[in-house]
């Protein structure tokens, strides 16, 4: 339970780094009193275009696969039973450290660049489902919180179906453990896109485009 807990703080210490917030004020720009107000990678794409978006969405996810290797080299060589267990446990600190710092009264992003980085980090299978799940429903729809969604949600399935067919290596109480914190990872991001969720119903969301100048709020 201890090394958990260590993988939690570390993954929580990592997520703290708001990208966002530190490049734009680099910029002369308050991140969080601008646009939607949100510090993270789209946000920061709409206000400040696509080289800054770039930008937030490699930081953040560099932060978590930095957090997710770190706490690997430290531990996955004493516990390699349970590596995956240990990473997805890194991955939730750092996403709850991105979406919930402590010293920004707990208002930061909403964690999907966070876990795309954990996603690289994790098994190099996972990648592949990664791009997919995100790119398709992105490029049809352009709409960020869709294809957010639909990563956090293939992620979830297949970290259920390879973990059945016994390509995670470990035992079955370990992987319903790893399942369990997965799926309230999934839940937390369907909960910070709940208005998009709303939005997306009323067909209201706001579409993304990467290289076209997006309107800001």
């Amino acid at each position: 339970m201890v090394v958990r807990v260590l993988c939690l703080l570390t993954g929580y210490a990592f997520g703290l780094i708001q990208t966002a917030v530190i490049y734009c004020r680099m910029k002369g720009v308050d991140i969080r009193n601008v646009g939607s107000g949100n510090a993270g990678t789209t946000n920061t794409l709409r206000v400040l275009g696509a080289k800054a978006g770039f930008t937030v969405l490699f930081g953040d996810m560099l932060k978590c696969i930095a957090a997710v290797l770190l706490t690997t080299l430290v531990f996955g060589n004493r516990y390699p039973d349970i590596k995956y267990l240990l990473k997805i446990y890194t991955a939730a600190g750092c996403v709850l450290g991105h979406d919930f710092p402590f010293y920004m009264k707990f208002k930061g992003g909403k964690g999907i660049a966070c876990t795309a980085g954990y996603i690289v980090a994790f098994k190099w299978t996972f990648i592949i489902g990664g791009l997919l799940a995100f790119l398709i429903p992105f490029n049809i729809t352009h709409f960020v919180s869709l294809g957010s969604l639909c990563l956090y949600a293939v992620f979830f399935i297949q970290l259920v179906v390879e973990g059945q067919m016994g390509l995670l290596g470990m035992s079955q109480p370990h992987l319903i453990e790893m399942y369990i914190i997965a799926f309230a990872m999934t839940a937390l991001a369907f909960y910070q896109h709940r208005t998009n969720i709303g939005r997306l119903l009323r067909r209201e969301e706001r579409k993304t485009y990467i290289w076209k100048k997006n309107k800001v709020d």
